[in-house]
């Protein structure tokens, strides 16, 4: 089976509890199984990691980065939370472990809330952004790394 990262960052290890009127009742175990679920149907092995540390979070795309280089992954789905609008290290991380594919997800849709969320520092060197569809949007993720690893686009840097 092809490997796959789930990475959330901050307060997401909240879910179920932080805001449910904003980013549901699911609590993270929760997400973290559907997406292991949804990805063995197709054809993934799905690794699930949350930090609330920035530093952390850096040291877990460089190491997929890596693993992609060698064949070993095929890619993120990250939900960098609070750090999508004010980190330049998570914006040059993503950039510096390219071709490795990284797709941004958040459960809320950013653009229709406060001002200071429109802006990601993490679209720009994403393969793609997913916003505003809870707990599918990270199905809908992994879909869109899978439809990538059929076409031959994921598994080689």
């Amino acid at each position: 089976m092809t490997r796959v990262l789930v990475l959330n960052g901050p307060n997401l290890n909240l879910l179920g509890t932080r805001e449910p009127g904003v980013y549901g009742a699911d609590t993270l175990p929760a997400l973290e199984a559907r997406c292991r679920e949804h990805g063995s149907r197709l054809g993934l092995k799905v690794e699930c990691l949350q930090s609330n540390h920035e530093g952390t979070l850096l040291d877990h795309l460089h190491t997929w980065g890596a693993l992609h280089r060698a064949g070993e992954a095929a890619g993120v789905v990250f939900n960098p939370g609070a750090y999508t609008h004010t980190s330049i290290a998570l914006h040059d991380a993503i950039k510096g472990i390219a071709p490795t594919p990284v797709i941004e997800v958040h459960l809320s849709n950013v653009h229709a809330r406060e001002a200071f969320r429109r802006h990601s520092w993490i679209a720009p060197v994403a393969a793609g952004s997913i916003v505003g569809f809870g707990i599918d949007g990270y199905l809908l993720a992994l879909d869109a790394l899978a439809r990538r690893i059929a076409a031959g686009l994921s598994t080689k840097p």
